[in-house]
Parts: C-alpha cells; structure tokens; sequence
C-alpha cells in the first residue's frame, strides 16, 4: 500500500485484479487517497479523498 494525494492509473492495480478475480460479485472499486479531488479513474474505480468517506 502507499498513500498519495494524486491518485493515477497504475494506483488501480490491486483493485483491478479483485474484480477480475470475483467478477460480477464485484461493484466498482473505491480508491482513497490524502488529495482533495473525487473523479473517475477509470469506469469501474472511484478515487475519493479518505476523509470524505464515513
């Protein structure tokens, strides 16, 4: 794991492979950083700051 307040595609990795691992099972991954943005990283990954989530 590693933190960063600008999230990029190659931070979608790990959650890449869950959800080709588990399919349909899975709903889109959430991806938290320390930044300030909410936006798609790609269609299946959200990337949100994690003060944001509660």
């Amino acid at each position: 794991m590693r933190c960063t307040s600008k999230p990029r595609l190659a931070d979608r990795a790990h959650l890449r492979t869950f959800r080709q691992e588990y399919g349909r099972k899975a709903r889109a991954g959430l991806l938290l950083h320390t930044g300030r943005t909410i936006e798609w990283l790609t269609p299946d990954v959200l990337a949100v700051p994690w003060w944001t989530v509660s």
